[in-house]
């Protein structure tokens, strides 16, 4: 009797956690996957858009057929923001946002 109980228990706890990894975590990458045809009727390299916030800043990133194309970092408290570039990891600010 006391195996059926926790056969069953253990199923159900499976059950749940497999129902759970399909659900994003608050805070978890957010994919924005667009595909669009271009006009020679060909499809373009898919666009993924991925914002990650937490309590320090807001991290923005383009990725174009899978490689990052720009990394923009949003601090919180007021600091400005600033891009990242990919390719070499240097910062450049953006001072006069025209």
């Amino acid at each position: 009797m006391r195996l059926a109980l926790l056969l069953t228990l253990s199923l159900l706890g499976t059950s749940l956690c497999s129902a759970q990894a399909l659900v994003p975590a608050p805070g978890a990458p957010n994919p924005t996957l667009l595909s669009t045809p271009a006009p020679d009727g060909s499809v373009e390299k898919r666009t993924e858009r991925i914002s990650v916030e937490d309590s320090g800043a807001r991290i923005d990133e383009l990725r174009i057929g899978g490689e990052t194309k720009t990394i923009t970092v949003q601090p919180k408290g007021g600091m400005p923001a600033y891009d990242v570039q990919p390719a070499s990891g240097e910062r450049s600010w953006k001072i006069l946002g025209f």
